[in-house]
């Protein structure tokens, strides 16, 4: 089943409403955002799930976007270095708009120049890239330094809605866990690598993304700096903050 243009924009739509409000998004919601009736946007979103790409976690509530929708999207996402195309076409922008959003990520790319290049060591250069990247996404930041795994943010990554339930917490835990090692024997290519929800290799219930990007350093060829939190994200500015923190490290290292 092919998606359509509108069933896209209504896709993207609910994931970043979902990402900000972390409640299922209602038709009504969004029928106000396209200027159509409740029932033009139950039957989308009656397609969209049937797609796979939402699903309706509970009976007359609203949807949220299944791995395979945040998948769709992350592919269809066109971020360029300074935040001039912020999103996903138009639909993104709709939602919030382009001055707004350039003026944010720029702020976090120069908050983590700043952490960055405060620092006269390696290491201390990494682990200033990492905690601002706790700070400006509120994730977990993760990062190899000498063969070791630098975790930091856990508490903050813990207070999102999603960790209320002791299941989750312990899958995610166990990913932590063998993370380390998973990293030093796959070794992932890209530049920037995504793995959502069930994609990750390890802890795959435990509805998360992992957000990393590949640099050169001191340490090795293969270093690797990134966030872990909820599949609930915004992803155009995590993913251009773990590229830019990436590219910027091996620039300066």
């Amino acid at each position: 089943m092919e998606i359509t243009p509108r069933q896209e924009e209504i896709l993207c739509q609910i994931i970043e409403e979902y990402a900000e409000t972390a409640s299922p998004v209602g038709s009504v919601t969004m029928a106000k955002l396209f200027h159509v009736s409740p029932a033009t946007i139950r039957a989308e979103m009656a397609r969209l799930e049937a797609m796979g790409l939402i699903a309706q976690p509970h009976t007359s509530a609203g949807r949220v976007p299944t791995d395979a929708g945040y998948r769709y999207y992350v592919n269809h996402l066109e971020v360029k270095e300074g935040g001039r195309d912020y999103g996903m076409d138009a639909a993104y922008v709709a939602q919030m708009p382009e001055a707004r959003a350039d003026n944010r990520l720029n702020r976090g790319l120069h908050a983590l120049e700043v952490r960055v290049n405060s620092q006269s060591r390696a290491d201390a250069a990494i682990r200033g890239a990492v905690d601002a990247l706790v700070e400006l996404t509120g994730n977990l930041g993760l990062a190899t330094i000498d063969g070791q795994l630098y975790l930091s943010g856990m508490a903050r990554l813990f207070t999102q809605p999603e960790f209320g339930d002791t299941r989750r917490v312990q899958a995610v835990a166990k990913l932590l866990d063998n993370l380390e090692p998973w990293l030093r024997e796959a070794a992932p290519g890209e530049a920037l690598n995504i793995f959502i929800g069930h994609e990750n290799p390890i802890g795959k219930n435990s509805e998360v993304s992992l957000i990393i990007s590949r640099f050169k350093s001191p340490f090795s060829d293969q270093s690797y700096i990134g966030v872990l939190g909820p599949t609930r994200q915004n992803y155009a500015r995590v993913m251009a903050l773990v590229r830019h923190a990436g590219q910027m490290l091996e620039d300066i290292l």
